[in-house]
């Protein structure tokens, strides 16, 4: 009867987890978000931080491509953050900076560097 009271009133049984049980716990879970934030917030906040740089630099002349797959040459860089693209001789569109691929972009300029050497 005695056993039974002492385990109503909310004591820790005999062979229970030891205190350091706890403190283990605590650093497993800062272990995990810190693997979290190395692999995967890190990352995505350079990239997005590689993509405004490159939006910011565009200039007359540049060849891109858009997220659309539309290929074109910049023909003006307007203030208000849309660019002006030519797709055909004599054939503009205006389009969004933000519409535009950094990696499709890349890609068609490496192959016209590397034939320029």
């Amino acid at each position: 009867m005695l056993k039974l009271n002492v385990m109503l009133m909310g004591a820790p049984p005999a062979g229970g987890a030891p205190q350091g049980a706890g403190m283990a716990q605590f650093i497993l879970m800062g272990a995990i978000i810190l693997v979290f934030w190395l692999f995967m917030i890190r990352p995505q906040a350079k990239k997005a931080k590689e993509q405004k740089k490159f939006i910011d630099n565009l200039q007359k002349g540049d060849k891109i491509v858009t997220i659309a797959g539309i290929h074109g040459v910049v023909s003006k860089v307007n203030e208000d953050g849309t660019l002006q693209i030519e797709v055909n001789p004599g054939s503009y569109l205006k389009i969004e900076k933000s519409a535009i691929s950094q990696e499709w972009t890349a890609n068609i300029n490496k192959p016209a560097a590397a034939d320029k050497k």
